[in-house]
């Protein structure tokens, strides 16, 4: 379909970002060399090293574990919890203050639409920090009893997919309940964390309560298998997940994981149909399909399965796949040649495996890691695109016939993360999502978060909960522990 107009370029100028050509790591409140190697990170849209930056070794982990402990039994565990919450609603003015900065940084690191990262990571990034900030004077009020305690030093791992927002989500309420922390931020995308440590300097937080370590798997499994870390949260795949359990189980360590997913998102023959293809798209080609609870298998009732279809490729013909820092963008690069690659791999064992792809006519940039968005009809459960985690803008489609029918497809999944109902009927909807084991449901539309709201999953999404009162107490012991 030709559109009626084009779309002039408006580009986000790169110049209110000022990337250093190498960092080293935050550790005791200054930025330190470090003793590995260091890694380059590149900006995937179009392959250029955006900076060098230094891969923490075990030793480098041991001396921001022993900077954390330092600052928790001398500075902040002491502090008055509602002297804590001032510096995290510092923390969070100072979010809002930089946001063009952190927007323009984590498109150019990460390779989101710049309209994502402006306008749904950095404004929900900066209120998990003054919705903790609320709660650090009132944990008594979380649910553990009177007078909880933090556990001590957390050791956190984020992933590449919303690198600032993960922080967020991390390191707001360690530091409510009263924890110190060390970061491991992805090592594709460490930018914007060593531009929040900026942040914390900046809000004149306590040397030692937040250290970052960038690096790989290496730097990561120091943090969690450090003897000296009482909390590890991490946020990544299910294979790592795992390996994280393993190494904490038999010590006293808390943990909290939140892993893939494989959601649903189902649709009724009642529902309205241009507004649940609206969240269809939202709910998988929303940062290129880099999320963990994105809705990547579609469950069409099948009287209604080809307007559905029709109506949703219609759609993505109007997506405009290119330059992250484009503001008109919907769809950017993918994160990494690794990804790109896996990606591919999946889509070519859907097809061979009997499913039909479609791809809209769609230019991609020649350099850079690009993936167009695209369709799967005719799968069937057993297929790998409708079991595998793609992570990426891939959408498998399945039909049903009856509402059971449609729970037990849902269900028929080894992830439960998130899934979606499209329904005018409220006590459908109602019903349906009482039978769906997935930690999120969202009822007629898709991908909407809040701090105030609990996230997390069932089976191999991982156990925990992050955000809301939940995601505090996580990071506290009642006073009888």
């Amino acid at each position: 379909m030709t559109s009626l107009f084009e779309y002039a370029p408006a580009p986000e100028s790169r110049s209110i970002v000022s990337i250093a050509p190498s960092y080293g790591l935050f550790i005791d409140g200054e930025f330190v060399d470090g003793t590995g190697e260091s890694f380059k990170t590149v900006n995937p849209a179009t392959e250029e090293v955006l900076s060098e930056v230094s891969a923490a070794s075990e030793a480098d982990v041991d001396r921001a574990v022993r900077a954390a402990r330092k600052a928790f039994e001398k500075t902040w565990g002491p502090m008055r919890p509602a002297d804590r919450g001032k510096y995290l609603f510092r923390i969070a003015r100072l979010l809002q203050e930089r946001a063009r900065e952190f927007a323009v940084l984590e498109s150019l690191d990460n390779g989101k639409p710049i309209r994502e990262s402006r306008d749904v990571d950095v404004p929900l990034a900066a209120a998990h920090f003054f919705y903790y900030a609320g709660w650090a004077d009132k944990l008594d009020h979380v649910g553990l009893g009177t007078r909880p305690r933090p556990l001590g030093v957390a050791g956190q791992v984020i992933p590449w997919n919303f690198p600032l927002l993960m922080l967020a989500w991390k390191v707001a309420p360690a530091l409510a309940a009263g924890n110190t922390v060390v970061l491991k931020p992805a090592e594709t995308t460490p930018l914007s964390a060593l531009l929040f440590a900026e942040v914390c300097r900046q809000a004149d937080l306590p040397a030692g309560v937040v250290n970052i370590v960038t690096g790989a798997g290496d730097t990561g499994r120091a943090v969690v298998e450090h003897g000296d870390v009482d909390k590890v949260a991490f946020t990544g795949s299910t294979e790592v997940g795992r390996s994280i359990a393993r190494a904490v189980a038999g010590t006293a360590k808390k943990l909290t994981l939140e892993l893939g997913g494989k959601a649903a998102n189902i649709v009724f023959d009642d529902a309205p149909i241009d507004q649940a293809v609206e969240g269809i798209v939202q709910g998988i080609f929303f940062n290129q399909g880099h999320v963990c609870c994105a809705g990547s298998r579609l469950l069409v009732q099948e009287s209604i399965h080809d307007e559905v279809i029709a109506s949703l490729q219609r759609r993505i013909g109007t997506l405009r796949v290119g330059d992250p820092l484009d503001k008109n963008t919907d769809i950017g690069a993918i994160n990494s040649a690794e990804q790109l690659a896996r990606i591919r791999e999946l889509s070519d064992i859907g097809e061979a495996e009997g499913a039909n792809r479609w791809q809209p006519a769609c230019e991609l940039p020649d350099r850079g890691f690009w993936f167009p968005p695209t369709v799967f009809t005719d799968v069937s459960p057993a297929h790998r695109i409708a079991r595998d985690e793609v992570f990426g803008p891939v959408l498998s489609v399945l039909t049903f016939r009856t509402p059971d029918e449609a729970v037990a497809k849902a269900n028929n999944t080894t992830y439960g993360l998130s899934a979606g109902i499209w329904s005018e009927k409220g006590s459908r909807i109602l019903q349906i999502a009482n039978q769906l084991r997935a930690g999120v449901v969202w009822a007629n539309t898709f991908n909407k978060f809040d701090p105030t709201s609990p996230f997390g999953g069932y089976k191999q999404s991982g156990y925990g909960r992050e955000g809301g009162r939940h995601g505090l107490a996580a990071y506290l012991k009642g006073a009888d522990q």
